[in-house]
């Protein structure tokens, strides 16, 4: 649980050192670990990349790959469409990108959602497959309603999720999510911090990417892309057909 892909700001690879190409022993994966500030919040997640074990395998991810690393998608939240409650199996039959924020973030969560819009723009009819789910972590103040207007504001696949202090506490411990809630004082604001990461998950919850560019001063919106579309049409031809189905 604790070897995480690090979002480094402005560049979300991971470097990989090689052996020497005649020697006969294997690829080893290095680990760097790497650290950034998004507002006032320190995130610091541990990177593990392993390097390809056969050279037919040509594709180059632009994101990290966390295949094995991050725990599965798992919730118990409410969806603030439906007013219902929800948990993982409900978004079984689409890839799931997983981010936390809140509906009066003043310029990080409006700029990453707007981005994670160009890039599901930029797929296609494929972005039918994807969805964000966009888990508040100021609830108190983002009831369903608000969720509902602000995450539909952007794109009809963007999903608001709310929760009470307890669950959105739990969930973000559980993705290594730093955030703070901090009540407003006659000295000081109301005032909201958190990480930005998005995580990705295929349809049966096991975790794939993390998209750590689309929060910096510069995206990679077609890399993004091309990583959604390569990691959707290399799901095996059951899944693809019980996706293409459930449409």
């Amino acid at each position: 649980p604790g070897n995480f892909p690090a979002v480094a700001n402005g560049d979300n690879t991971c470097p990989i050192r090689r052996t020497p190409e005649p020697s006969a022993m294997p690829l080893r994966a290095r680990a760097t670990r790497r650290t950034f500030t998004i507002g006032a919040v320190l995130a610091t997640i541990t990177c593990l990349t392993a390097a390809p074990a056969h050279r037919a395998f040509a594709y180059a991810w632009h994101s990290t790959d966390i295949t094995g690393y991050v725990p599965d998608l798992s919730f118990n939240l409410t969806d603030a469409n439906t007013g219902k409650p929800v948990t993982q199996t409900d978004f079984s039959h689409t890839f799931n990108l997983l981010y936390f924020g809140y509906t009066q973030c003043p310029d990080v969560c409006p700029l990453t959602l707007q981005r994670v819009t160009q890039v599901f723009d930029k797929l296609g009819k494929d972005k039918q497959h994807f969805r964000l789910l966009f888990v508040s972590v100021d609830p108190n103040r983002d009831t369903l309603p608000i969720l509902k207007e602000y995450t539909q504001a952007f794109s009809p696949l963007i999903i608001g999720l709310r929760g009470d202090d307890n669950a959105i506490a739990k969930l973000a411990r559980r993705y290594r999510i730093a955030y703070s809630v901090t009540p407003a004082t006659k000295d000081h604001p109301y005032e909201v911090t958190h990480s930005s990461a998005i995580y990705v998950f295929t349809p049966d919850g096991a975790p794939r990417l993390l998209l750590g560019s689309l929060s910096t001063t510069t995206p990679d919106i077609n890399g993004t892309a091309q990583d959604l579309e390569h990691l959707l049409h290399s799901q095996s031809p059951g899944l693809l057909s019980r996706l293409i189905g459930s449409l």
